[in-house]
């Protein structure tokens, strides 16, 4: 910032207890303040070994913190400190942007506001999933099907009559102060054998206006097996740097391991038959195409305990 900033600090509400006599100081440094850049999250106590929480919500009055200070009119940016997913249904509501820093090291202040003040374009991705609610959890990219899949359209399937069954953020989510467009996934081939590899193509283009990273994912499915498999793996990803209005074609190379599990017993194989891959830049936007995998004689193929996935 220029010299002549002036920065402005309240110490709001802790996470540690719902002390909420702070708030109304936080409040008067809002309305003085161009930008509010409210800190909230856990403290480290809350995270670690022997650190479960029953709620994900919150701790503590920062929530009413958020809501007093969104009701100032001064623009609100988050940054999150946290050590697990929260609920953040009605933080999104609230903040029209968000930087989950996680717990940072000692340079975590520097980043941070590189980040805010854009000297950095962010480009990381969610490693786990940030539910909605709850009563959601268990909730994960790779979790296995059910006898009735979640839909819109039918009430009697896996889904909630008080809440949407999809994640608030799904696995992999993250966005940038640019944008970026994913062409639709070309395979080499239609039809995959033993020895054989896959070719996996996609093209992505920097459709914003300044340079960035995109973290182009590729997932798969075993669309039929002899045991249940997850709805979708991730089998490869790759970070691109693209300035404005450049392209570029990103490779993926799937061979029989990406394919592969441990059968019932114990023996890890890859089974013939179709497979999905879908290739976006979460675990749900993503854009999908089959092939086929055959053996000679139709049966499982066993394989040694080596598996990798490539890209280029």
């Amino acid at each position: 910032v220029s010299p002549g900033t002036r920065v402005l600090y309240a110490r709001g509400a802790s996470p540690d207890n719902g002390d909420a006599r702070g708030i109304a100081d936080a409040v008067r440094v809002a309305r003085r303040a161009k930008v509010a850049i409210v800190v909230i999250g856990e403290s480290r106590d809350m995270t670690g070994e022997a650190s479960s929480r029953a709620s994900l919500e919150l701790p503590g009055a920062q929530l009413r913190l958020l809501e007093a200070v969104k009701a100032t009119g001064t623009p609100v940016v988050v940054v999150l400190m946290n050590g697990r997913p929260l609920v953040l249904s009605r933080v999104r509501e609230l903040a029209p942007a968000m930087l989950e820093s996680w717990f940072g090291g000692v340079e975590a202040g520097n980043a941070t506001a590189d980040v805010l003040f854009g000297a950095y374009n962010p480009g990381g991705k969610l490693p786990v999933t940030f539910p909605r609610t709850a009563g959601q959890v268990p909730l994960y990219a790779a979790h296995r099907n059910t006898g009735r899949p979640a839909s819109v359209q039918n009430r009697y399937t896996s889904g909630y009559i008080d809440a949407p069954f999809t994640p608030l953020y799904p696995f992999g989510y993250g966005l940038s102060y640019t944008t970026f467009t994913l062409g639709a996934p070309r395979l080499s081939a239609s039809v995959m054998r033993p020895g054989e590899t896959l070719d996996v193509a996609v093209d992505v283009t920097n459709s914003g206006t300044i340079a960035g990273d995109e973290v182009v994912q590729l997932y798969l499915r075993d669309d039929v097996a002899s045991v249940s498999r997850p709805v979708q793996e991730l089998r490869g990803f790759q970070r691109v740097h693209l300035a404005p209005s450049e392209s570029r074609t990103v490779h993926f190379t799937i061979d029989e391991r990406a394919l592969a599990f441990h059968d019932t017993s114990m023996t890890l194989v890859a089974e013939p038959g179709t497979f999905t891959v879908a290739i976006g830049p979460d675990a749900m936007t993503a854009s999908r195409v089959q092939f086929r995998f055959e053996t000679a004689d139709g049966a499982s193929l066993p394989l040694s305990e080596r598996c990798a996935t490539s890209f280029r």
